[in-house]
């Protein structure tokens, strides 16, 4: 049996999905983005008067998609140290990879200690955001 989880910390999934889901002790989050829970704007976008979108600051995505993992995390009974593997979509692997990894440093300072992780360049993502991670943690019982 799964336990569903829904984060009131978090922002609300833009599809269909639970934000994670519990088995025994493993902890399966579904992709998180960047987007402010409370605005559900998405941090470091600039957008033109049409709305289309001039610029983004990949350092402001990357802290705000670290702060909702965290907080999908701490709803789901886990910490951030349970992290185990991680999966990281960036829209723009060339630009983005180096910014992304120093953050991903200061957050995870020690290497032995860090989740497994592999980075994707993908084309795009459902809303106009440059990052999301898919996780999965170990809970202690």
């Amino acid at each position: 049996m799964a336990d569903v989880i829904q984060s009131a910390s978090a922002p609300r999934p833009v599809g269909h999905y639970p934000h994670a889901r519990r088995v025994g002790n493993q902890l399966f989050l579904s992709g998180v983005g960047p987007r402010d829970p409370a605005s559900n704007g998405v941090p470091g976008n600039v957008h033109a008067e049409d709305g289309s979108l001039l610029a983004y600051d990949i350092d402001a995505q990357t802290r705000s998609v670290f702060a909702n993992v965290r907080a999908v995390l701490e709803s789901s009974g886990a910490r951030w140290e349970d992290l185990v593997d991680v999966t990281v979509y960036l829209t723009n692997m060339a630009r983005d990879f180096k910014p992304y990894n120093a953050i991903w440093a200061e957050y995870f300072p020690d290497a032995a200690n860090a989740p497994c992780r592999t980075t994707l360049g993908i084309t795009a993502l459902p809303t106009p955001i440059a990052i999301e991670l898919k996780c999965i943690a170990i809970v202690k019982e």
